[in-house]
């Protein structure tokens, strides 16, 4: 057991000025603490009122991931009860200039680190990590993140943001992993940095790559054969063949294929119902075909599908731009792109403006990353059809978003319904992953699931849905306030969906008090 010096530096163990005197008796901790004894309320006023007086986003970024290598349990008791004002700092946008300067930045080490010169030692990695019980791990190539590309080793810091995210919704960090895969970068000003911490080489490609990642999830399923690996912002050209390839073998799912479809279907769903129709009666025009815009694409088909359509029905109404145009089957295009290609011989228009007239689109959803896209003649082309038009940029950061939420409602008469992905104030709603992967994750984590399915995911994002028009009925999406609540949402119908489905380990009889299971189970950041 911990004790003395090597307990105050164990962020999971450490309580600090909390350890009762009897604690500090027991663990030989006399003398090496101020002698109050405090509550952990007395120490969450203390780190609030020192984090107030910090004044740039970065700054505080940088208090609460210190704070979090010292007390874990304080730092996400922290960021849970004021979840609202530190999402922005611990999760989009200010991590991406946490990610940008990481190696500037890097003061402690946090989670596992596996690079091509350490990849054959994969299976000795993973025993080096001191958690014998892991069950969930986030891990990022650092090849897409957010709307800055390849970070090469900086990404970590994405997958260490998005475990924060977990245990404010209900997932133990003593059960959590942040994995950094360094398999290289194309960034020469990275190559170049003679402070780079990462591995000093272009990137891995075809089957040494995967061969890479093969060697990777061997050694998770070796040690943690319960774990569940979320990957994340892997480029567009390995993000789909990387899922495929694994899930089936190893429980996974991609956020960004998956989460951002999941919450970009909830939103549309209310705000579907807000314009008094249904999710099959829309006309979607999605722009940007990465692997966000793929997986949103595929999210609406199955809703469309889920509410009675055909495939081919639900395909019908769906159209799919990228940086050459709307996808036809008579174009050049990767292959994950091709189910969502018109027939050929189809118009093609030329521009943005043109796609949204051809669709007669009544919604329009941005990933593309491209600032400013969604000018007025895209926007009020619109209105030629349909009064209210559903306008989602939701590319991230702020400065990759589609168009500025305040110029839509203005150029629409504020008949538009809109949502970001990044913060823009209190009556934007956001479309943040944020409300979906930590309950989906956490769901399958209680399931045990051997496979995260299509139907979980699917019903993840109607779960959301129902949420919001339960609690706020004239919103798109819920308040960031509402996390924790949503993700006990969103994990019941996820337990459910996977015994449903054959994929759970827990016993089928579960099911009968399923959201009393995951209250159970839901962790809450208080001292032992």
């Amino acid at each position: 057991m911990s004790a003395g010096r090597d307990l105050l530096r164990s962020p999971l163990l450490n309580k600090g000025t909390a350890f009762s005197n009897e604690e500090r008796t027991t663990l030989g901790l006399h003398g090496l603490l101020p002698p109050a004894v405090e509550t952990l309320d007395a120490q969450l006023a203390r780190a609030h009122a020192m984090y107030g007086t910090l004044t740039t986003a970065i700054e505080r970024h940088r208090f609460l991931r210190a704070l979090q290598d010292r007390q874990e349990v304080l730092f996400c008791a922290l960021v849970a009860e004021h979840v609202e004002e530190m999402l922005p700092i611990v999760y989009t946008p200010t991590v991406g200039e946490a990610v940008r300067h990481y190696s500037a930045l890097y003061e402690q080490p946090r989670g596992l680190s596996f690079s091509t010169e350490t990849i054959a030692r994969a299976n000795e990695i993973v025993a080096n990590h001191p958690l014998d019980d892991a069950r969930l791990l986030v891990a990022t190539d650092s090849s897409a993140i957010l709307g800055i590309g390849d970070q090469g080793y900086g990404g970590i810091a994405i997958a260490i943001g998005k475990l924060a995210l977990y245990a404010v919704g209900g997932l133990s960090p003593h059960h959590t992993v942040a994995v950094g895969l360094d398999v290289g970068t194309d960034r020469d000003d990275l190559l170049a940095d003679p402070r780079y911490l990462g591995a000093r080489h272009r990137r891995l490609r075809g089957a040494s790559y995967q061969a890479f990642i093969d060697a990777f999830v061997g050694a998770v399923r070796s040690r943690w054969p319960r774990a569940i690996i979320q990957w994340e912002d892997l480029s567009k050209d390995t993000a789909f063949d990387v899922l495929e390839r694994h899930r089936s073998q190893c429980p996974s799912f991609n956020d960004d294929v998956q989460g951002t479809g999941a919450v970009a279907l909830a939103g549309l769903l209310n705000a579907s119902r807000l314009r008094g129709d249904r999710l099959r009666d829309q006309r979607v025009v999605v722009h940007g075909a990465g692997a966000g815009g793929i997986g949103v694409a595929s999210a609406i088909l199955r809703g469309m599908v889920r509410e009675g359509l055909s495939t081919d029905e639900a395909r019908e109404r769906i159209f799919v731009t990228d940086s050459k145009g709307l996808l036809t089957a008579d174009r050049e295009m990767e292959s994950y792109k091709r189910p969502f290609a018109r027939p050929a011989g189809s118009a093609r228009p030329e521009t943005l403006t043109d796609a949204v007239r051809c669709a007669r689109a009544t919604t329009l959803i941005g990933l593309s990353g491209q600032p400013r896209t969604f000018d007025e003649s895209v926007v009020t082309a619109m209105l030629e059809w349909t009064p209210r038009p559903i306008v989602f940029p939701l590319s991230n950061p702020n400065a990759s978003c589609e168009a500025d939420p305040a110029d839509v409602l203005a150029w629409t008469g504020g008949r538009a319904l809109v949502a970001t992905g990044s913060p823009f104030g209190p009556t934007i709603g956001q479309g943040n992953n944020a409300f979906v992967f930590p309950g989906l994750g956490l769901g399958a984590v209680i399931a045990e699931a051997r496979e995260i399915t299509d139907g979980m995911v699917l019903d993840a994002a109607y779960a959301l849905a129902r949420f919001t028009e339960e609690g706020w009925p004239d919103r798109v999406y819920p308040p960031i306030a509402a996390l924790r609540e949503s993700s006990l949402c969103v994990a019941s119908s996820v337990v459910a969906r996977a015994i449903e489905d054959g994929v759970a380990r827990i016993d089928p009889r579960s099911r009968g008090d399923i959201d009393a299971l995951v209250r159970r189970s839901f962790w809450h950041a208080r001292y032992a």
